[in-house]
């Protein structure tokens, strides 16, 4: 696959676990998209969804489980690095029964590049990012100028990106980026019910780390 020069995720290793490889293997055919140089067509692997919104690095997918589940008229396209994660998302939606979640596994950016269509998706969910705390690493951060370019026009008119962070600096760097940006609006807004409480963000919150939610609009 593809991959940028400068990476935004950690590699973890591939400590996967048995439960997770065997929904891999029996589930893949059913919910995984294979990377690809061709755009998909959204509308026909959603063909009953209102909206679709893109889940960029879902991490073990708890919180994308949970909002297939509970937005049944939204489709989910979801998309993560990490085999573990795809594996206990792939388990999650077989257990659940649901049918308005599809993965991609691979790096975000070449994904967004070659396989999403302009104008294809109502929203995008960035779910606590890793923060690269070090300011040596900054460059690393998913969020910069260059990734507002890139998803910009992904979006349909109107749609928005809603971004969850624990790390207050990570924020501030996020409202710096879009506030610099002429072709999004918006900034840090009320914690939203609809947005699943996981427990990554619980051990973060029992650890006082602050959680803040941002939404921008694509203008």
């Amino acid at each position: 696959m593809e991959q940028d020069s400068v990476r935004t995720y950690r590699l973890r290793g591939s400590r996967i676990t048995g439960p997770q490889q065997s929904a891999l293997d029996k589930y893949w055919e059913l919910y995984g998209i294979e990377y690809s140089y061709d755009f998909l067509d959204i509308p026909a692997l959603f063909p009953k969804s209102k909206e679709v919104i893109l889940e960029i690095g879902f991490g073990m997918g708890e919180a994308t489980a949970l909002l297939g589940r509970d937005f049944p008229e939204t489709g989910f396209l979801a998309v993560e690095v990490h085999k573990p994660g795809i594996g206990k998302l792939m388990a999650r939606v077989e257990e659940l029964a649901l049918s308005n979640i599809r993965i991609i596994e691979g790096d975000a950016h070449p994904i967004l590049k070659t396989m999403i269509p302009d104008n294809s998706v109502d929203g995008i969910h960035l779910f606590f990012p890793d923060p690269w705390p070090k300011k040596r690493h900054h460059k690393r951060r998913i969020v910069n100028n260059e990734f507002l370019k890139l998803i910009h026009p992904k979006i349909k008119a109107g749609g928005f990106i809603h971004i969850a962070t624990d790390w207050v600096p990570y924020a501030e760097h996020i409202q710096e980026v879009f506030s610099a940006s002429d072709i999004f609006k918006g900034g840090v807004v009320d914690r939203p019910e609809w947005r699943p409480l996981t427990r990554f963000e619980g051990q973060g919150i029992t650890k006082d780390h602050q959680v803040n939610d941002l939404r921008y609009f694509a203008l």
